[in-house]
């Protein structure tokens, strides 16, 4: 069995790519993300995946649905069910922001590393045509 044993809040504010799963369980996913000063992830739903976020360092803008948005810090944790659209922008101009996230189930493949919201928007598009 493989399991997930680690400092999270230090691997959390070490990364520095953009998107890097640390785990991928049967029913559960862990990865640490880096956004760049107003940077965004980007609206986006999942229909079957539920999504926890946990904040480390920085200020992190959450829109759902277009219209309820959210301003949260260190150590503020939001929860998205499943079928939610949600975008995650980094508030600050000019301080990264660092995050990690579990969905539930899974939703990237294993050992994924994206260093840049670029190169995960590529993945992304390969993965729905």
């Amino acid at each position: 069995m493989k399991l997930y044993v680690g400092h999270l809040e230090q691997a959390t504010l070490k990364n520095g790519n953009f998107r890097e799963v640390l785990f991928t369980g049967k029913h559960s996913q862990l990865v640490v993300m880096s956004l760049q000063p107003k940077e965004e992830i980007g609206n986006e739903v999942h229909q079957n995946v539920d999504q926890f976020f946990r904040i480390e360092e920085g200020k992190a803008k959450f829109v759902f649905d277009g219209k309820e948005e959210h301003v949260i810090g260190n150590g503020d944790a939001v929860l998205v069910p499943a079928g939610t659209y949600h975008n995650v922008i980094n508030a600050s101009s000019d301080k990264p922001l660092k995050l990690y996230t579990l969905y539930t189930p899974p939703n990237h493949p294993d050992g994924t590393i994206h260093k840049t919201k670029a190169e995960a928007d590529v993945a992304e598009a390969a993965k729905h045509h």
